[in-house]
């Protein structure tokens, strides 16, 4: 049916009056809309600048790639492909003021469609040096089919290639990863729930050390998830109806989603996922249950020795945050537009070792967006916070 695309990423828990709201610095974040037209460009030209591709670029995730691009001072936007905002102003369907746009995209910029073929000629030429794909999965490969230059760099933020040994699979914080990172050309950027489902049992499942302090018991982790509703993208279905999900949770694919399956692959465990979809807009939690061997003492780990453990594993990563107070239970509020995944409630059984993890995560930033960002300056040289903080 006809949808009012505007309106959609205006988001209505961003703008209703009737919605509780962030912290105002956190609402200072969110972009305004802007009503302003100008019909020449006001970009600031700069040859040193690498030129950015946008592909499918109508949803939530594109729109927080722009607000991070136009704060990166060595990135522009010179392509922006959706059927569905063709013709329309490339910084008024994002929400960017004119102001801001002038260091990262065009005031006349425009959205138009890219097909495969131009998806080529425009790498080809040159004009497109790193391609950002936001398409929905299944539809990246056959852009890459006619490709006869292959571009600086493509980062895909669909599924399609993160089971695909040929991409490199951007999770910074995996040990080892930025090493691949630094030489990748083709980049797989993890899906939202799998990269809080990976923090939240890296440092159990890939520990560091080879005899590390923490260890679990053969029995398989389940990781209970709920989303805001931006998760389900923009396309009108049930699970992002504000009606449907009034005073509701809402469970879906609670074997075998895709989520799981990219988790249990990189992990190289096997792990149990069910997601649940509530009625706000963004932020995700993860509440992880896995169970510890005992220590030789025939004790279980403490909560705390656990909340250290996760601590000195993540001391060095700047987008890792660890509450080391087991009493410390964080929310989903402390993560919405935040760029940074907070671990956190560290709980042990001291009769079953039974531990309980929550991790959070901003789905649409370092869920996507931010990420995308971190691993695209990784494979560029740039610092790994340009454009970020």
């Amino acid at each position: 049916g006809n949808i009012d695309y505007k309106a959609a990423m205006a988001s209505k828990y961003l703008n209703d009056a009737g919605h509780a709201t962030p912290k105002t610095e956190d609402m200072g974040k969110v972009s305004a809309w802007s009503s302003e037209s100008t019909p020449s460009s006001n970009l600031i030209p700069s040859s040193s600048r690498v030129k950015v591709g946008l592909l499918g670029a109508r949803g939530y995730v594109g729109r927080e790639f722009a607000k991070l691009l136009i704060q990166h001072p060595d990135l522009e936007l010179t392509s922006a492909s959706s059927r569905a905002l063709t013709g329309m102003r490339v910084i008024d369907s994002f929400g960017l003021d004119e102001s801001a746009a002038t260091h990262g995209i065009a005031s006349d910029l425009c959205f138009e469609t890219v097909e495969p073929e131009d998806f080529a000629n425009l790498s080809a030429s040159g004009e497109v040096e790193l391609w950002v794909l936001a398409l929905p999965n299944g539809l990246a490969p056959r852009f890459l089919e006619p490709l006869e230059k292959t571009p600086r760099l493509m980062i895909d933020l669909g599924a399609d290639f993160r089971f695909d040994d040929g991409w490199t699979y951007g999770l910074p914080e995996r040990p080892g990863a930025r090493e691949k990172l630094s030489q990748a050309t083709k980049i797989s950027n993890p899906g939202c729930y799998a990269t809080g489902a990976q923090v939240g049992l890296m440092p159990l499942l890939q520990p560091k050390d080879k005899d590390p302090s923490i260890r679990l018991k053969d029995i398989v982790p389940s990781v209970f998830g709920v989303s805001g509703y931006s998760g389900a993208g923009t396309s009108p279905s049930p699970k992002n109806d504000p009606k449907c999900l009034n005073d509701n949770l809402m469970p879906y694919a609670l074997t075998n989603h895709i989520h799981e399956r990219e988790a249990t692959r990189h992990l190289g465990a096997q792990i149990a996922f069910m997601p649940h979809v509530a009625p706000y807009f963004q932020g995700i939690s993860l509440t992880i249950t896995s169970y510890l061997e005992p220590k030789q003492s025939g004790e279980y780990p403490t909560a705390e020795e656990v909340a250290e453990y996760f601590a000195q594993y993540y001391e060095n990563e700047p987008l890792i945050q660890v509450n080391r107070d087991p009493a410390d239970i964080p929310n989903v509020r402390d993560v919405m537009f935040k760029h940074h995944v907070v671990l956190g409630g560290f709980n042990v059984d001291p009769q079953t070792g039974r531990l309980v993890t929550i991790s959070l995560i901003d789905n649409l930033l370092k869920g996507a967006a931010t990420q995308a960002l971190q691993n695209i300056n990784i494979a560029l040289g740039y610092d790994e916070l340009k454009g970020i903080a």
